[in-house]
Formats: structure tokens, C-alpha cells, sequence
């Protein structure tokens, strides 16, 4: 065999690895979307969220703000409609999220929650609107259950036990974000304000490693109160809250 030849057997037995190592880790995506597969019972649901944790009245308004390494503010408000979307049969609350950086909108994004009879709050997909300029760039980010296989999580549980890890969506390779339950009973401070009894998750996706981040939701005001992006040190908090 000259060295043309071997050199040609090396590339065709290479592809062969990497063809074989695509179809495994397709095949493991497909097993994977098929062992998760939550039975969702509407009878059971409820766009009235009232867990401890994350409240969600109509009218309430949360604003949260940071500023990064390079010098951008972003400034992130919440608003919960008074509107609502039936999403397989589940009426689901419309949680209304914009970012701002610099105080120019980037994202838009419309989630859809809906709080269990045991008081769990399900996420039930997204619309999102990305912006650059003032220009809609794309809906990236967008799911909804039901929908090209798109499979509702868990966004807060009513009990929250350390050790506990969760989806909170399942889009298989477009959202796969993950929560684990880190500490509970915290007390936590802000510019805003002091906070007891307070749960620390921990928020991650397999499809970005480096989005990772802790997160404080505490009673006081059933709400997110703190953002620590593990990756830059940025902190992103509750600023101002209003509620109906």
C-alpha cells in the first residue's frame, strides 16, 4: 500500500468515526426528548399563579438592572397582562419581558406560565422578538409546547428541596435550560432592599456552557430578586416592584 493509498484509507476511516459519533449523538438526543414526557392534565392548571416564590398577579411590574464589564447598562421590565394564551388546552398567564441595553430595546419576549394544583409554575414555551437598532432581527429563542416537539418544564417549584434538578423547557437542541435547587432559607440584600427565607437556584443549559448563572427568589415579594452571572461576576437586581 503506497502512501496515496494509506493516506485515503486514513480520511474514509476518519469520516466513518465522526459519521458514527453524529449518529450516536443524534440518536441520543431522540432517546433523550422521548424518555422526558410530562403528562399535562389542563384540568389540573391554572393562569392564577400565586407560588410563594413567584407570584404572579396581573398588573405586577418588576424592574431589574446591571451594568457589565464593558460599561452597558441593561435594564430588564416585567409586566404581567391581563391578557392570556391557551396553549394545549392549558390557559397560561403572559409574563411580559423587555431588555433594554443602553436604553435600547434588544429582546421582547413573551413566556407563557401556568401554575399546577400542587403549585408548581410550568413554563409552556416563549415568543421572542430580538432587536438591533430598533430593527426586528429574529424570533430566536421561540418555543411552544406541543409544537414540533417542544415539551413544557417546571419554571418554580412550590417546595423547594436542595438537591432537587429540573427542566424548565425541552425543545431538543434550541432550549434545554435546566434548574437545580441549591440552598433554601437564605438571606439575601440588595440596593432595593433585605430579604429572608430566600431559595438559591442554580440555571444552566447543556447547549451553553457558558450560561450559567444563580438566582434568589424570595417571599417577601414572591419574586426573582438577584441575578449572579457565574461566568462575568455581573450582578443584574430587583429595583423597583409594583404591585396591582
Amino acid at each position: 500500500m503506497n502512501s496515496k493509498t494509506r493516506m485515503l484509507v486514513g480520511i474514509i476511516v476518519l469520516l466513518l468515526i465522526i459519521a458514527g459519533g453524529a449518529f450516536l449523538y443524534i440518536n441520543n438526543l431522540r432517546n433523550e426528548a422521548n424518555r422526558y414526557n410530562p403528562q399535562i392534565k389542563p384540568a389540573d392548571f391554572t393562569a392564577e399563579i400565586t407560588n410563594k416564590y413567584f407570584a404572579l398577579p396581573v398588573g405586577k411590574k418588576m424592574t431589574y438592572e446591571s451594568t457589565d464589564q464593558r460599561g452597558i447598562t441593561e435594564r430588564i421590565e416585567i409586566e404581567i397582562l391581563s391578557e392570556s394564551k391557551v396553549i394545549e388546552g392549558v390557559e397560561t398567564a403572559i409574563y411580559l419581558d423587555r431588555v433594554y441595553n443602553n436604553g435600547q430595546l434588544v429582546e421582547e419576549t413573551r413566556d407563557y406560565l401556568a401554575q399546577h394544583k400542587n403549585g408548581d409554575v410550568w413554563y409552556f414555551g416563549e415568543d421572542v422578538n430580538n432587536f438591533m437598532n430598533g430593527i426586528l432581527l429574529n424570533n430566536s429563542g421561540s418555543f411552544i409546547h406541543g409544537m414540533n416537539g417542544a415539551k413544557a418544564g417546571i419554571w418554580m417549584k412550590a417546595e423547594q428541596r436542595v438537591g432537587d434538578s429540573y427542566r424548565q423547557e425541552y425543545y431538543v437542541g434550541n432550549a434545554e435550560d435546566m434548574r437545580d435547587t441549591v440552598a433554601t432559607g437564605l438571606t439575601v440584600s440588595t440596593k432595593f432592599g433585605t430579604y429572608t427565607d430566600c431559595v438559591k437556584v442554580y440555571d444552566w443549559t447543556p447547549l451553553e456552557k457558558n450560561s450559567r448563572e444563580h438566582k434568589y427568589y424570595c417571599p417577601k415579594v414572591s419574586s426573582l430578586v438577584l441575578i449572579e452571572d457565574l461566568e462575568t461576576g455581573q450582578r443584574s437586581e430587583l429595583t423597583n416592584i409594583v404591585l396591582p
